[in-house]
């Protein structure tokens, strides 16, 4: 009951950064299921049959508070659904002890990505309006599919900071289309793994309580969209990522770090993180304060 609680909370949690940012649902919950010792493949089948709940509850709750773009949500979706029945497949076929240190560095190069691109980075705004293309949607769409279904987590990381790099879409439209979109990867992958796997691995407790946490945060990160910092909330979900995945990796057979090495490992992250964390408060203060001193000076003029 207490690990069931735990994985409910973590769902919740979860759901609310990935509401919050258009991402990091898949990355966050995936890397507790691998530090619990589950299979990789049955992680990401886990994550992603909750998030067939979750994210039609976020769809609707973004569509309800005007956050979605719904050309976008099928010019990237349905390539989206290809790409993550793939990944899945591919997943299905490798041995776990491939697997995992696998899954490992795709979700810590997400970690890494979400991170810097968040503390370093602001959310351009200059081609606001600008319509996006069908040939640079649907490639994006495949891609992220794929890394979705074969990380456990993918498709916000991917797609999010692609659409909001080309500055064309409102930040919260972005992350509303993303998540609505998702859903169509979430199914896409949930059958990929069924059709491989069966239902060997999975716990539907576990499902159910990954998917109650999420359904309870999805309303909730929709509001909040328009409220949390991107910036700070990116930089704690990625250094919560890569902590957890290195942590992983040195623990693999291959690697076996000594606890010296691993101590001083961990002690460099950790600096790094809150390195980060002050980075990013500082930028959005800045940016706050930048964006307050506006109306005055056009007052002035």
């Amino acid at each position: 009951m207490r690990t069931l609680v735990l994985l409910a909370l973590a769902g919740l949690g979860a759901q609310l950064v990935d509401g919050s940012l258009g991402m990091a649902y898949g990355v966050t919950s995936t890397t507790l299921l691998l530090s619990l010792g589950t299979n990789p493949a049955a992680a990401s089948a886990t994550v992603h049959l909750a998030e067939i709940g979750t994210t039609l509850m976020s769809g609707a709750s973004h569509w309800r508070f005007g956050n979605v773009d719904w050309s976008v949500v099928v010019r990237i979706g349905v390539p989206g659904a290809v790409g993550s029945f793939l990944g899945a497949t591919v997943l299905s076929g490798l041995s776990t002890g491939t697997a995992e240190p696998l899954m490992s560095l795709i979700l810590l190069g997400l970690g890494l990505y979400v991170m810097s691109r968040f503390t370093f980075r602001g959310l351009p705004e200059g081609n606001l309006g600008k319509p996006l293309r069908k040939r640079f949607l649907s490639p994006l769409g495949l891609v992220a599919g794929f890394l979705d279904a074969t990380g456990g987590g993918g498709w916000g990381p991917v797609g999010t900071p692609a659409l909001l790099a080309g500055g064309r879409m409102e930040p919260r439209k972005v992350i509303g289309s993303i998540d609505t979109s998702e859903f169509l990867v979430a199914v896409a992958a949930s059958l990929g793994f069924l059709f491989s796997l069966g239902s060997q691995g999975l716990n539907w407790r576990w499902v159910a309580a990954f998917l109650i946490g999420g359904l309870i945060a999805a309303p909730v990160a929709a509001w909040l969209v328009r409220l949390l910092p991107p910036r700070v909330l990116g930089s704690a979900v990625g250094g919560v990522i890569v902590v957890t995945n290195v942590r992983t990796l040195l623990k693999i057979d291959w690697v076996a770090a000594p606890g010296a090495v691993s101590a001083g490992v961990y002690v460099l992250l950790y600096a790094l993180w809150a390195g980060a964390l002050a980075y990013s408060i500082r930028a959005h203060r800045k940016e706050r304060a930048g964006e307050r001193e506006r109306p005055l000076a056009s007052l002035d003029a």
